[in-house]
């Protein structure tokens, strides 16, 4: 079956009772006015389900949420920013132990910043923040992706790279700005001919489309907190003009649940979709296996507490999110907008959660549904325990 066509739940190993179950979580947040609205996909070794559309799409009135509503995936961003820079290292452009500075001499200092690597960039140990401390003056202001660069480039970093782990936006802005000096494309027109025309994924962009903004959800932001509501950040925030049209690395993507199950879809088909083949079956083996591990000057429960590829998280105890059933190979991404992706090896099986309510007052039911999703899969008649 393509990916793009639709299939039975049995058919593809899954119970629909189950499934109903897992729906219904988000069925019933909606209902009862804890999200605006959402849409949700799940596929099975390649087999996309009939998608779920939930809710609302807009602040005011009651413009419903459609399969096709295009959603701001925050940093869901990230893993497509990350494969854009491996494939250029694939191709033989740059490598990962490449210092960033050799590539982008403005980014040196002489110092330690020096001494970060493309491999920084991509598991987040490069010590740069992760937003800029001019943030909210830069977005307020409406600063150009180059407004962003040049202050990174003076930005202090946190510690010496490659011995500690911090989430980095900043990490993910360098990634783009390496995509373009070594490619002479903009990050937003390389991933569009390189990643999303042979994915057949239309409907994604860096930045929103103004042709498709009819078909934008908003973000249910809150009232109160930085970033978010203030009445100063109206002409900067996520349902701004400005936002939209920026088109961020590290979390300006807009997308569909259509598209993201294909952009997942290729990574469990080792880097293909279809008769296109995006990566190498190394490439996807590298970005989801643990390369944080690997640093000796990272202390160990640092490297046990992150596990990350390159470009995306891994599962791990400590983190709920992609739920508690799911196996140790998953990998994944979320974002503040309240999106979730990840992929499952093991099962093959693929979830996207695409919601208007930030993150951070759903996270709980992110993981209960990932959760009710592993436990729709209908288990073989023998199964086979792994040794104790």
């Amino acid at each position: 079956m393509e990916s793009g066509s639709t299939g039975e739940p049995e058919k593809a190993g899954l119970s629909s009772k189950r499934l109903e179950l897992a729906y219904g979580i988000w069925r019933k947040a909606v209902e009862e006015g804890k999200v605006m609205g959402c849409t949700l996909r799940i596929s099975k070794d390649g087999k996309p389900l009939e998608p779920q559309a939930l809710g609302r799409k807009t602040i005011e009135g009651d413009s419903p949420v459609q399969p096709d509503t295009i959603f701001l995936v925050a940093s869901v961003t990230k893993p497509v920013t990350a494969t854009a820079a491996m494939m250029l290292v694939e191709r033989g452009s740059i490598r990962l132990d490449d210092p960033v500075c050799s590539i982008v001499p403005e980014f040196g200092d002489g110092g330690r910043r020096d001494r970060i690597l493309v491999r920084h960039l991509l598991t987040h140990t490069s010590g740069l923040p992760d937003q800029l401390p001019e943030n909210r003056e830069l977005r307020s202001n409406h600063a150009t992706l180059d407004d962003f660069l040049r202050k990174i480039y003076k930005t202090p970093i946190l510690f010496e790279p490659g011995t500690s782990f911090s989430y980095s936006s900043s990490g993910m802005a360098m990634l783009m700005d390496i995509v373009q000096h070594v490619s002479g494309l903009s990050l937003a027109e390389f991933g569009r001919r390189e990643i999303f025309q042979p994915l057949g994924m239309d409907d994604t962009s860096f930045g929103v489309n103004w042709d498709k903004s009819e078909r934008v959800s908003q973000i249910n932001i809150p009232t109160s907190s930085f970033q978010y509501g203030e009445a100063d950040a109206v002409n900067w925030n996520w349902n701004s003009r400005y936002w939209w049209s920026l088109g961020s690395p590290w979390g300006g993507m807009a997308s569909t649940q259509a598209d993201l199950t294909k952009f997942l879809s290729m990574f469990l088909k080792g880097g293909g979709l279809g008769a296109r083949q995006i990566l190498s079956p190394e490439t996807v083996r590298a970005m989801t296996s643990d390369q944080v591990e690997a640093f000796p000057s990272i202390p160990k429960e640092v490297r046990h507490g992150h596990p990350w590829g390159l470009g995306w998280q891994l599962k791990t105890p400590f983190n709920a999110m992609f739920g508690d059933l799911v196996s140790p190979r998953t990998f994944g991404h979320w974002g503040a907008t309240g999106t979730l992706v990840w992929a499952d090896p093991r099962t093959s099986l693929t979830c996207v959660i695409l919601t208007n309510q930030p993150f951070e007052g759903i996270a709980t039911l992110m993981g209960r549904f990932s959760n009710a999703v592993a436990g729709s899969v209908v288990a073989p008649r023998s199964l086979s325990l792994p040794d104790r």
